[in-house]
């Protein structure tokens, strides 16, 4: 082999290398997470793990457990970073979870960790139910701001409450599953009949009905804490109302799926989800997360959310959500919004 041959495979050599050493795994990750906070994710990620890049797929959290479980026989995402527990909960029924055990896990929560061993979700934050009471146009009407829960069921708020469709949204889910898990199916069924006949619209999206309230486009938003503190520090003229019997709630939370070609890449997305720094990163979205002692009050909501949270039994939720919705849609699916 002459001189120039061996420059020419050097060249060819010195070349290929580089792009090997910088080769980039890409991760398909599925998510329910508000939009507005992705970029902050996907960049202090990327930042500390330049050779692992995320793909978001985004929608709500009905329509992300309904694409999942539609995939389960050829899966399209390796990581699903950011989905309601129940709906993880019920992939996991499915064999469609793969169990990991992060690095660092034991400093979270034991409620926001899945009871296995090793664990086939961990959990990110929490968001609580709550309501968004617009102060102003509830004095035009000449209403009283409601304290609990059966107070939505007085007729003198019939067509002021919206609230999210429990099928499409993570937050309507954890209402309905809330008030079962409080009261029993009779009485809970018996509430939300009362409370269809004040029901304007149901919305999928569960942050919708305070950002309703907050412009004055209904009066009582039945939501979660998070958005109407936003919209309150924006000038908004609401009251955000922790309902006398408790408030249920749900848990974001962070899987990996089962048959993924990028394991590692995936693993240590996992490893990041629940360290201390995503933790204060999350509690930027949410009140209670689950790293204890990160998050930091938020402006206009009260410092003992977590005292206000019902005992939530994910895996009965898990269990029973099909049935649940099923019957919620027959009964009272006519008044949600088209959807877009």
């Amino acid at each position: 082999m002459n001189s120039r041959m061996l420059l020419m495979l050097a060249g060819a050599a010195s070349a290929l290398f580089p792009a090997i050493a910088t080769a980039e795994t890409q991760l398909t990750v599925y998510t329910a997470v508000e939009a507005v906070d992705l970029d902050r994710y996907k960049a202090t990620f990327e930042k500390a793990h330049p050779d692992i890049k995320i793909n978001w797929v985004r929608d709500s959290t009905g329509v992300m457990t309904a694409k999942l479980l539609a995939e389960k026989d050829n899966p399209q995402a390796d990581v699903v970073w950011g989905l309601a527990a129940t709906s993880l909960l019920l992939l996991k029924t499915e064999g469609m979870l793969e169990p990991y055990q992060p690095k660092g896990v034991e400093a979270l929560d034991p409620k926001f960790v899945d009871q296995d061993t090793p664990p086939s979700w961990v959990g990110m934050d929490a968001y609580v139910a709550a309501l968004c009471y617009n102060t102003v146009e509830g004095e035009k009407l000449g209403l009283k701001p409601p304290t609990s829960w059966k107070d939505l069921t007085n007729p003198e708020y019939k067509g002021h409450v919206v609230m999210p469709n429990p099928a499409s949204s993570g937050t309507g889910f954890l209402d309905v599953s809330g008030w079962m898990q409080m009261w029993g199916d009779e009485k809970a069924w018996d509430f939300m009949d009362k409370l269809h006949q004040n029901i304007s619209a149901y919305t999928h999206s569960g942050s919708k009905p305070c950002k309703m309230a907050g412009a004055g486009e209904a009066v009582i938003g039945v939501s979660f804490e998070f958005p109407g503190a936003k919209a309150k520090s924006a000038g908004a003229p609401i009251d955000i109302i922790f309902p006398a019997e408790g408030s249920g709630w749900e848990a974001e939370a962070t899987a990996i799926i089962a048959g993924t070609a990028n394991l590692e890449a995936a693993k240590t997305l996992v490893d990041w989800s629940v360290t201390k720094e995503a933790n204060e990163m999350y509690n930027a979205g949410y009140a209670v997360v689950a790293y204890p002692g990160v998050a930091k009050q938020v402006e206009h909501l009260p410092d003992d959310i977590a005292s206000r949270m019902i005992v939530n039994d994910f895996e009965w939720a898990a269990n029973n959500r099909s049935d649940i919705l099923k019957e919620w849609q027959k009964r009272y699916d006519a008044k949600s919004e088209p959807k877009s």
